[in-house]
């Protein structure tokens, strides 16, 4: 074996292509949504006990900007993982399987996403 191999260790130098990007970020979303289910679960518990913890969660989700960011990263987590899940379908069937028409369904899966994002955050805010 040649020992003059190039070797690079630092993460932040390598270029990942776009579909690389895509389905990091499509297994990122999905943890971030299993995390953010503690929250989810958390809150509807407190809403189901009693008529106040319903409106001391109503309360924290219109005034409190954590609870806003939160639920706000969990519904990102969740638009971006639903559209790169609908991308994955499509590519069962067949399509996008070519390297080209495989990136331009990476693009546009990011593309979607953010502009779900946004709306999202729109709605949230």
């Amino acid at each position: 074996m040649s020992k003059k191999r190039p070797v690079n260790l630092d993460i932040s130098t390598i270029s990942q292509p776009v579909t690389a990007i895509v389905s990091i970020l499509h297994r990122a979303t999905g943890i971030i949504l299993f995390v953010g289910l503690i929250f989810l679960f958390y809150a509807f518990d407190v809403s189901l006990e009693s008529q106040e913890g319903f409106d001391h969660v109503v309360d924290m989700l219109q005034n409190n900007f954590l609870a806003k960011f939160i639920i706000w990263g969990v519904v990102a987590a969740l638009m971006y993982h639903f559209v790169a899940g609908i991308k994955h379908l499509f590519m069962d069937l067949g399509y996008f399987e070519e390297l080209e028409s495989g990136r331009q369904a990476a693009i546009a899966n990011l593309v979607i996403a953010a502009v779900l994002i946004v709306l999202a955050g729109v709605w949230i805010w």
